[in-house]
């Protein structure tokens, strides 16, 4: 009896085990971790509009966690520089001011994204999609020259488009554009309160500066575990 005992005892174990495993590599297929490269530029009260002259190089790290075909849920973190100048406007107010800034930017951000067509990690399917997504973060910025009567933090709402393709598994590689709307005027380091008697030399307080991202990714999305 006490043998037979130990059998079925052993034999759920077993059982529960397999299980269990079964539940884990589920989980990890719907874990992913990329990098990436690419370039980062600005608008505000130096550069009304993207300028491709501006645009500088920056980089990219992130965690995806894949909930279903559609919808996948991301954190990552982003650095890079951004900078502007007067002197590539195109009205002589602008070079007459004579204005320029360049940037670190930090931040890092929680989003989700939704992808239009069906996303599926199948062995033999031919995957790829175009996505939406959106999110909040938080971020660092220290321009130059730096009047430091502000401050250099503060949330930023990502939110951009993309397209993900499965060049074979379990790598990925994705092209995507952001923008990242800020609730500072002081990316530039210029904006905020009137501080000359010339209004035209001031900021305009009611545009946030804005920041954006191209890039370009690679992600590995893990389909396998390690049994001890």
């Amino acid at each position: 009896m006490m043998n037979a005992a130990i059998w079925i005892k052993g034999r759920l174990l077993l059982i529960w085990g397999f299980a269990f495993l079964g539940i884990v590599e589920v989980f990890a297929q719907k874990i992913e971790v990329g990098a990436g490269i690419g370039v980062l530029n600005y608008t505000g009260d130096i550069a009304a509009s993207l300028n491709p002259r501006f645009f500088r190089p920056g980089g990219e790290l992130f965690f995806r966690y894949n909930l279903k075909n559609g919808l996948s849920f991301r954190a990552g973190v982003l650095g890079g520089m951004i900078t502007a100048d007067d002197a590539y406007a195109d009205n002589d107010f602008q070079q007459q001011r004579a204005l320029s800034f360049k940037s670190l930017i930090l931040a890092g951000d929680l989003r989700a994204e939704y992808n239009f067509l069906d996303y599926r990690e199948v062995r033999h399917a031919v995957n790829w999609t175009p996505y939406v997504f959106g999110g909040i973060g938080y971020h660092y910025f220290n321009p130059s020259p730096n009047s430091g009567s502000y401050s250099q933090t503060g949330v930023v709402l990502p939110f951009g488009v993309g397209v993900k393709y499965q060049i074979r598994r379990p790598w990925s590689v994705g092209l995507e554009f952001g923008a990242r709307k800020t609730f500072t005027d002081y990316l530039d380091n210029f904006g905020g309160e009137e501080i000359a008697p010339v209004k035209l030399e001031n900021g305009n307080p009611a545009l946030k500066d804005m920041y954006y991202y191209l890039g370009l990714s690679v992600s590995y999305t893990f389909y396998k575990i390690v049994c001890p």
